[in-house]
């Protein structure tokens, strides 16, 4: 028998019924004879209410200290979810140990509400196994190199189960979310969306990165550092269904190569309406000028996206990136306030009215014109681009938010994703 890892999101915690759902799901699986490891999201809504009363206390926790305190509020999420879980297999008759992450123990940086994962000790967790238990751990949260309990920022929990996943050498990671796989685009946005069998490794990175809230970007990135196959798939089909039929269901992030696979040129179409544009204009175009930028930004923490720089007239350029909106008006007082001056640009200028829309494919890296294709069925929709990134397989473009579910829908006909590849010999 195997070793598997799952991983249950909020919605499938979200109240003592779903919990007991899970437990029993959960139970099947150890009485078929598998080690089981279970890494379980808050309840639902809860850590949006933790962190709500945190900052009615202190609006604006910036400093080391406050962030210190807002990961000891918020990890208390998981410990409830982990212990409601264990009692409810035991009650199944399934004997169960919860573990917070420092008991494990789950090592991380000392970035608060951002932690990385450094290490996990599996000796705990698989003495555990060998005594029968099924081992509940804190998705989200792990410990500091001096003892502080951190959290991995907002979707951490898909990276705890698969770095656990990774630490135990699990035969396979299921992800189950309130969403049987991942589609070729939003299915509420586009309803004739289809449901991949498979994905590869790097379509999903592309894919997570880009927008799609099915799994976590760093999650995607431990499963193809350590080669973790992973499969999402949903936890509101009936419990009691044949393991064997849950285990082939869903979407699998497949690391074989794309020969062996079905051919597509564009695999899905993915948006980020979370995005904002800044505009640093009447720069002096001289070298260095892009770290004087953007390394203030960096050095605060903010993460920059899309970056293009205009043509040089008379020594001076127009130098536009995109940041998260969470962080706009942060990047914005901050170029503003220190950048702008030292570096003598003549305006600061931001727009939140954007989004991001990307073609993903892998096929993309054996196929010409498909960029081509994605730009004429914007402008045939009469949706302008203020903004063009590549890569080996992946087109993202930024244009006005208003535009994105037509633009979306657009590609997703243009390219035919509506319809099944067939698999060639």
């Amino acid at each position: 028998m195997g070793l598997f890892v799952h991983k249950y999101g909020g919605t499938s915690m979200g109240s003592t019924e779903r919990i007991r759902s899970v437990a029993q799901r959960v139970a099947k699986w150890r009485r078929a004879g598998h080690d089981m490891v279970v890494v379980p999201s808050a309840m639902s809504g809860e850590t949006n209410r933790l962190l709500g009363l945190a900052k009615e206390l202190m609006p604006h926790a910036a400093t080391p200290e406050a962030m210190r305190e807002l990961d000891a509020v918020a990890a208390t999420g998981e410990q409830v979810s982990v212990g409601l879980l264990a009692l409810a297999l035991q009650a199944e008759g399934v004997p169960a140990l919860s573990y917070a992450g420092w008991q494990v123990p789950v090592r991380t940086d000392s970035a608060f509400t951002k932690a990385r994962v450094a290490s996990i000790d599996e000796a705990r967790v698989r003495a555990s196994l060998a005594a029968g238990n099924v081992v509940i751990i804190t998705g989200f949260q792990g410990i500091d190199p001096l003892g502080n309990v951190t959290t991995l920022g907002r979707g951490g929990s898909d990276t705890s189960a698969v770095a656990v996943a990774a630490a135990l050498k699990a035969d396979e990671c299921l992800i189950y979310t309130d969403v049987d796989g991942v589609y070729t685009s939003d299915p509420r946005i586009v309803p004739e969306a289809r449901r991949l069998g498979s994905v590869s490794f790097e379509e999903m990175l592309e894919l997570a990165s880009l927008g799609s809230k099915v799994l976590q970007i760093r999650s995607v990135e431990f499963a193809g550092k350590y080669r973790v196959p992973v499969r999402v798939l949903s936890s509101f089909t009936p419990w009691d269904i044949p393991i064997g039929d849950e285990a082939e269901s869903g979407t699998l992030i497949t690391f074989e190569e794309y020969e062996k696979m079905e051919r597509a040129i564009v695999s899905g179409i993915a948006y980020n309406r979370d995005e904002a544009k800044i505009s640093v204009l009447g720069v002096p175009d001289r070298p260095g000028i892009a770290f004087q930028i953007l390394g203030p930004v960096a050095d605060a923490n903010i993460d920059v996206d899309v970056i293009i720089q205009n043509v040089s007239h008379d020594g001076r350029t127009d130098f536009s990136f995109t940041v998260p909106r969470n962080d706009y008006q942060r990047a914005l007082d901050l170029l503003k306030g220190k950048v702008q001056p030292a570096i003598g640009a003549a305006d600061v200028r931001g727009d939140t009215r954007i989004c991001k829309v990307s073609i993903v494919g892998i096929g993309m890296k054996s196929h010409s014109g498909v960029a081509a294709r994605m730009f004429r069925t914007l402008s045939e929709e009469g949706i302008n681009i203020q903004m063009i990134t590549t890569s080996e397989i992946k087109t993202s473009v930024v244009i006005d938010e208003k535009y994105m579910e037509l633009a979306v829908r657009a590609l997703h006909k243009a390219f035919e994703l509506d319809v099944a590849p067939t698999a060639e010999a």
